[in-house]
Order: C-alpha cells, then structure tokens, then sequence
C-alpha cells in the first residue's frame, strides 16, 4: 500500500491556504516579505532584522524512544538559522520555547543542549525562552519544541529572489537524511517496515558555512531552505512569477533513508514532502564548483 502524507494527517495544501487567509491581516501591520523563509523588519535605512520561527513538528515521537532528543534540539536552531540565511542575513540570536503534559528535565536538557551546540557553531546567542507545562493541551509522553531566530542583513546585502532570472541554474547542497519535516509521513512507514539507519535521526544540517563561502565567489541571486514541500515547493518560494525551475532529478544519490520511503511512498509524493537528499538550494547565474541540479526557465 503506498503513503501519502495527506492520509497521514497532514495537508500541505491546507498550511498554503492558511498563508493566504493571513496574509492581508498581517501586512496590514506593516509587516515585509511574509510567507517567506524568514519576515524582514527595516530597523534603520542601511539594516534589516531577519526572523524566523518554526516548530520542531513530530519527529520527537520517534527520537525520543530513541534516545535522540538532542538531535532535535540541533534540528531547531539549524532550522530556524537556516531560514534566516535565505535573506542574507547572518544569525544574532535565537529564543526557544518547549511545551509537554508533563516537563522531564532530562528531556529539555537534552533539547536545549542540542541547540546550543547548533548556536555556538553559528555564533547565534541562545538567549532565553519558555518552559510550559499544559496537561490540557498535551498527550501524556508527548512534547513541542519551537524558536525564533533573529538576524541581521545590510539592505545592499539583502537576498530576495527579485534577481533571478532565466537561464540561471540551481546548485544543490547535500542533506544529512530526512532532517525535521514529514516525519508523519515517516512514523506511518515505520508501521509497514523497520529502519534504524542514521540517515533517519541525523540532525539537520547548518548550511551556515556553505552560505558564507557561495556568496564569496558568487553572486547569489536566490536561497531556499528544502523543508516540508521538498525541493519544488520550497525553491518556487522564491522564484519570480514568469519562471520555473527544472530539476534534474538525477544530479545526485539519494541517501539510503530516501530508498527505504520510496518501498512505500510513490515517487511524487517523495519529491512533494521531503528533501530527497538536498537540503538548501541557491539560484547563480554561473555554476563554478558546485553541484548543477536544476536550471531556470520561463514558465
């Protein structure tokens, strides 16, 4: 039988339209670049703030028995500096908040442990955030993790997409697994076979560096965080009305997690939910040295 993650409990479909429903409501506060990777606010006429807030979802549930809850404490702070890399801008500080039933302390070490390590790595303050114990929200033995990431950008440092053109090609930058997104879709293939590789669990990857070292030698015109909606969904975020990007589907190997899903999970449903094995893209005009896994067109 295959999966889907629509039939797993999640729309995709739905999360767009809630964007949608939301967004005149919250432009109206004067709010710039929502929907994106990461919201921007002008703090002065040269500096913009950068801010991101995601939630770990259900990958807990299969780390937590285990014994990988730091991973997804690593899963949080990258998630959420690596949206706000999509913009430009370099990471200031992060907040995190942890809700449960009940609070096991050795839990949210573990959880805070894992995103400290992400924060000192980025040089990203880990700064405060929330505990909160709700019983009435929250199944017995289940737990939420979420944060903020807080960046700085100059404005003619700012990465926005409005640059991309075609003919311009797609690099990819390799994932270390599934990282934090369709892990629904995951825990239901899970019932149908067993897979303990490290590819499942492996924490996802800061493309802080990566960043850092393309814009050195490229001039950037684009960046997308590949979390839920895969390399399509994430990529036409932040491509122009008029263009579309085409992937070349074979550009790389898949990680072994990746061949165990497709037993279950029909191809195009890999491509809609997951990373597939590419974590980030960037939109160049010239290639250089990295790996080729897509081209611009016009729609």
């Amino acid at each position: 039988m295959s999966r889907s993650y629509d039939a797993a409990g999640v729309s995709l479909a739905k999360a767009e339209a809630v964007v949608e429903r939301l967004r005149a409501a919250v432009e109206s506060t004067g709010a710039k670049h929502f929907g994106a990777f990461a919201g921007l606010y002008e703090l002065d006429d040269r500096r913009l703030l950068a801010a991101s807030t995601d939630s770990i979802g259900t990958k807990p549930i299969v780390a937590r028995e285990r014994g990988a809850l730091d991973n997804c404490g690593a899963d949080m702070a990258a998630h959420c500096i690596n949206d706000v890399l999509t913009v430009g801008a370099e990471p200031l500080f992060l907040l995190d908040y942890v809700a449960a039933a009940r609070i096991d302390l050795d839990e949210v070490a573990a959880l805070i442990e894992g995103a400290a390590e992400v924060c000192r790595a980025a040089g990203c303050a880990l700064i405060g955030g929330e505990t909160a114990e709700m019983p009435d929200v929250y199944r017995e033995g289940k737990l939420d993790f979420a944060a903020t990431c807080v960046g700085l950008v100059e404005r003619d440092r700012l990465i926005d997409g409005s640059r991309v053109e075609a003919g311009d090609v797609v690099l990819g930058f390799p994932s270390a697994g599934v990282h934090a997104n369709g892990f629904t879709l995951v825990r239901r293939v899970l019932e149908d076979e067993p897979y303990d590789g490290p590819d499942l669990l492996a924490p996802t990857h800061l493309y802080l560096e990566h960043v850092r070292a393309l814009r050195a030698r490229s001039d950037v015109h684009a960046l997308a965080h590949v979390t839920g909606g895969g390399i399509p969904g994430n990529l036409g975020r932040v491509v122009p009305n008029g263009l579309q990007a085409r992937i070349d589907w074979d550009a790389w190997e898949r990680p072994p997690v990746f061949r165990w899903l497709a037993r279950h999970v029909e191809e195009q449903e890999l491509r809609r939910v997951f990373n597939l094995g590419i974590g980030y893209v960037a939109v160049v005009p010239d290639p250089g040295d990295g790996l080729v896994i897509g081209r611009i067109e016009r729609a």
